[in-house]
């Protein structure tokens, strides 16, 4: 079995993958298990779902999912609004019509993992149509239903729910599972890693168009990735939650553009990757559409490189931007299956690490890298990246998060170029980088995973309480 790149890159709402798209998508599913629509539904929040889920919107992502929206396509002003307070109780109406809800905040996790939804739902006799169904959100808007996560556990696949995967009838060309396997394909075949992987695609989506259809969701992705940059640099204003951070993009585009126009400045090619992953990560922590790439916290890392290779590689054309996709969804296939993507569960380790490493391998490929430099190059990302908390201030993904991108993707350049320098040898291999994550976000203490109990979160002294005011 296999995840798709059309899986790893996919199409959302801000501010959290795992927290406001999975939480959607949950909802949503939970209902169309019913055999009638509901008259009310109560939900319950679990772990970290419930200790950041106001600053990461996930009480207002499970309503717009009980009123039938998906994060591809709601409305980003639909009702109940980004900025505006969520009630716990209430009544929403939407695409399958209306229901009653209420949600209800446990910080206490459940035993097999911190991002839990429990779903109760009643008719209009008032009798129950389902009791106390389980759904997990394990990161880059992947879910699970209590039935296939159990499932998972026992076969041990790290494929999640609802992904685009080959049957045990139907596999793909060029299965792999870790870094050594995938490097070993290519030497076989002699094949870049982007050609291994859209091999594969072209197996996963034979019913949709094969790989015709996979390049026009590539070049979808693409195309959002610049709409994120476009209008995050001209949107100005204070991004909600209550923390009141100003938006910094259009004031360092603005700078940018003066530098570019006096010589004697002087001009860096990192000052502009720095403003794109902070525009496409505003527009995220605005409740904007982005891409998951593979997470909304570290949404900016990827198209921020992206950026940088339009406009500082010569010659660059939407065949490029493919590859370079291709070759990152590679790394993120590897760390998913691995290890994993989610914050709650090992920390931004997990997030900003994994999109860094999936982007210095994209970049080593633009580059000109063979395959073992482009392996080369995604270790050192996330190599740099180990032991790296989630402790975004206030539950809001807004501080660190959003220098962290910025951080992150000059990293992922730094990494690629230094990659392509070398043979491609080196003690340390990718997979032992992914495993070595793994093990640390399991010894990692969970106030340092996306519970805002500790670190910044905590020596900054907000509280999510505070921030909502």
């Amino acid at each position: 079995m296999t995840i798709s790149v059309t899986d790893i890159f996919s199409i959302g709402i801000g501010p959290s993958s795992s927290h406001t798209v999975g939480p959607m998508r949950a909802a949503k599913a939970f209902l169309e298990t019913l055999d009638q629509h509901p008259a009310k539904v109560h939900t319950v929040l679990r772990g970290s779902l419930s200790a950041t889920g106001r600053g990461h919107a996930t009480d207002r992502a499970v309503i717009l999912g009980l009123a039938g929206w998906e994060p591809l396509s709601v409305p980003l002003d639909a009702e109940p609004r980004a900025d505006a307070f969520i009630p716990t109780e209430g009544t929403v109406a939407g695409p399958t019509g209306g229901v009653q809800y209420s949600i209800e905040f446990n910080n206490e996790p459940v035993p097999e993992h911190p991002n839990c939804l429990i779903f109760t739902a009643w008719d209009d006799n008032g009798s129950v149509l389902a009791e106390n169904a389980e759904y997990f959100s394990v990161g880059g808007g992947f879910i699970l239903s209590r039935e296939e996560f159990d499932a998972q556990l026992k076969t041990d696949t790290g494929v999640p729910a609802g992904v685009a995967a080959a049957s045990a009838e139907d596999t793909v060309p060029y299965e792999f599972q870790s870094g050594e396997h995938l490097l070993h394909l290519c030497e076989a075949h002699d094949k870049a890693i982007w050609e291994i992987v859209a091999a594969n695609e072209a197996v996963l989506h034979r019913d949709e168009g094969g790989l015709d259809y996979v390049y026009e969701h590539l070049d979808l992705v693409w195309d959002i990735m610049r709409q994120c940059v476009t209008e995050g640099i001209s949107t100005k204003g204070i991004l909600p939650g209550g923390l009141r951070v100003n938006r910094r993009a259009p004031r360092i585009y603005q700078q940018l553009l003066a530098k570019q126009d006096d010589e004697s400045c002087g001009f860096s090619a990192m000052e502009w990757v720095n403003l794109y992953a902070l525009a496409v990560n505003e527009q995220n922590a605005a409740g904007g559409r982005v891409i998951t790439a593979p997470t909304n916290g570290a949404c900016g890392i990827i198209p921020a490189v992206l950026h940088y290779a339009r406009d500082f590689q010569p010659d660059f054309t939407r065949a490029d931007a493919r590859r370079y996709l291709l070759t990152a969804g590679a790394i993120g296939i590897i760390i998913k299956s691995n290890a994993s993507i989610s914050g709650a569960e090992v920390g931004c380790q997990g997030e900003v690490g994994s999109a860094s490493s999936m982007a210095a391998a994209g970049m080593a490929e633009l580059l000109g890298a063979t395959p073992a430099q482009v392996e080369n190059a995604a270790e050192i990302a996330l190599e740099h990246n180990l032991g790296l908390t989630c402790d975004p201030v206030g539950g809001l993904v807004q501080i660190p998060c959003i220098e962290r991108n910025a951080i992150g993707a000059v990293k992922a350049i730094n990494a690629a170029r230094l990659a392509r320098m070398g043979e491609g040898t080196h003690y340390v291999t990718l997979d032992n980088a992914v495993h070595t994550m793994a093990e640390t976000g399991r010894d990692m203490l969970s106030k340092y995973k996306e519970t805002s109990l500790g670190g910044l979160a905590k020596t900054m002294g907000f509280t999510v309480s505070q921030v909502e005011c």
